[in-house]
């Protein structure tokens, strides 16, 4: 299945039903009337959140969506009935947005969360609804009101605990098949994820998701390479593995190049908690190797971790770190959570 995370869609509410007009005429009534029933209510347009999906592939093939339009009123005193609301169903982490493609209108993080982006039109009244002492015989009726029309975008964002960010060929899709079930593309060269992988991490009783992106490259927020658009699926993540090749020329370049592209892209992935993974460095001696990780360590200031995903050398290391900022993070949210209550509560 071909993944897809962001798509444009026409949708449109349905429009009310006309009320209408009608006299009561059956054999040997006196005093007939108006009966003209109540138009009814268009349909809406909501969406949903369901289980089993992962991409927005289906919105590829169909790209307009409308809700049914309320039956007009009968006579007898019949109202119409409502038009059949519409459903886009969309996987978890998908966002809902304005053709600005900038203002959310929803958020869907959780299965079952619905909302309703378009409210359909009111059904007209018939005549029997403006009958009055003064009025016997109204031989008016409304019309049904309108149904709201609009382009929408569908933005997917995957819920992942931790992501993997890196340049091209920095090991991120190996380090992922080996510590989960995923079984991503890897080659021996640049480019190989051209979309984002998940897997889930289990260790010591601790489940969490591992998101793996393309690699980034100098002026990604530009457009060069495949640009950065893929990193809206690790702004969801506790946490960010950044993963550094051992053997590239230049780490402290490689690193720096990673915190540029983060930095400009922005929504706060420049902030999140970071670990600096040296990977690779079956193909390092030690000498070079513990060069390498005090350079490092002097220009970020934080700890750099070694690992190799060829013979497994240093995974858990880096597996245990994200578990353990994953607590950090789930206990500090606690804290901020019960502080808030306490702020609420009063005698």
């Amino acid at each position: 299945m071909k993944f897809l995370d962001q798509v444009k869609v026409f949708i449109k509410s349905g429009n009310g039903g006309s009320g209408a007009v009608s006299f009561r005429r059956e054999a040997y009534v006196e005093f007939g009337g108006p009966d003209g029933g109540t138009g009814g209510r268009g349909g809406d347009v909501i969406v949903e959140c369901v289980d089993g999906l992962n991409t927005l592939i289906d919105y590829r093939y169909q790209q307009h969506f409308k809700a049914q339009t309320g039956v007009h009123g009968m006579g007898r005193d019949r109202s119409g009935a409502h038009g059949k609301d519409i459903i886009l169903k969309v996987p978890v982490g998908t966002q809902v947005l304005e053709d600005d493609n900038e203002t959310i209108i929803a958020d869907l993080t959780k299965v079952g969360q619905v909302e309703t982006l378009l409210s359909g039109g009111n059904g007209g009244f018939g005549n029997a609804h403006f009958k009055s002492a003064k009025n016997q015989s109204p031989r008016h009726a409304n019309p049904g009101l309108d149904g709201i029309e609009k382009w929408i975008w569908l933005r997917l964002k995957l819920i992942a605990d931790a992501g993997l960010v890196g340049l091209p060929n920095a090991g991120k899709s190996t380090f992922l098949s080996v510590v989960s079930a995923a079984k991503p593309k890897i080659a021996d060269y640049p480019f190989t994820t051209l979309h984002p992988n998940l897997g889930v991490v289990s260790l010591g009783g601790h489940d969490f998701v591992l998101a793996d992106i393309p690699g980034l490259i100098e002026g990604a927020h530009e457009g060069s390479g495949i640009g950065d658009r893929f990193l809206g699926h690790v702004e969801r993540c506790a946490v960010l593995v950044h993963l550094i090749d051992a053997t590239a020329e230049n780490i402290i370049e490689s690193y720096n190049i990673i915190r540029s592209e983060l930095s400009a892209y922005g929504h706060g992935l420049d902030e999140k908690q970071e670990i600096i993974v040296l990977n690779k460095i079956d193909a390092v001696d030690d000498k070079k190797l513990k060069k390498f990780k005090k350079l490092l360590e002097k220009q970020t200031g934080n700890e750099v971790l070694l690992a190799s995903g060829v013979t497994h050398k240093g995974i858990d290391d880096v597996l245990y770190k994200i578990v353990a900022i994953m607590k950090q993070n789930k206990i500090k949210k606690q804290k901020d959570k019960e502080t808030k209550e306490d702020k609420r509560w009063s005698p």
